[in-house]
């Protein structure tokens, strides 16, 4: 199984925590030599905080994991696009390498402006996309019966 596959599935185990915690389930994870540094999942209804996104939970972890607020030799995967507050948080962390699962045409960053990341961070979209946007669809259609 190729790298992107195996730490997608990662970033789906934390979109299921958080589902089980009755958060908008999403996942992420950061990767540094080929090893997990840092998890995320969302805790915006824990938190009461509405930046509490998984992507911002993994970042401020994997920055601590590191010793350092600059994220360049990493790979943050993501199990939905991020929105533009956390495409903005890559740019200042200056990721590396942006993983995401499903597109999301509604609030996606890519929408707003591809600029919101950093020139350098390469972006692979589409890993295990159908898997990643059933998981938040099935929580909505849940949600709404």
């Amino acid at each position: 199984m190729n790298d992107d596959l195996k730490f997608m599935q990662e970033a789906l185990r934390e979109a299921r925590e958080a589902a089980a915690e009755e958060e908008i389930p999403i996942g992420a994870v950061v990767v540094s030599r080929g090893r997990v540094i840092a998890k995320g999942h969302n805790i915006t209804e824990r938190l009461h905080d509405a930046t509490a996104h998984a992507e911002m939970i993994a970042i401020t972890a994997a920055t601590e994991a590191i010793g350092g607020k600059y994220l360049e030799g990493c790979t943050l995967y993501v199990t939905v696009e991020p929105c533009p507050m956390c495409a903005a948080a890559m740019n200042w962390s200056q990721l590396g390498r942006l993983v995401y699962g499903a597109p999301d045409p509604k609030r996606g960053y890519s929408l707003f402006s591809p600029s919101l990341l950093h020139p350098k961070t390469e972006v692979v979209s589409g890993i295990l996309a159908e898997d990643c946007s059933a998981l938040v669809s099935d929580f909505f259609k849940e949600r709404r019966k």
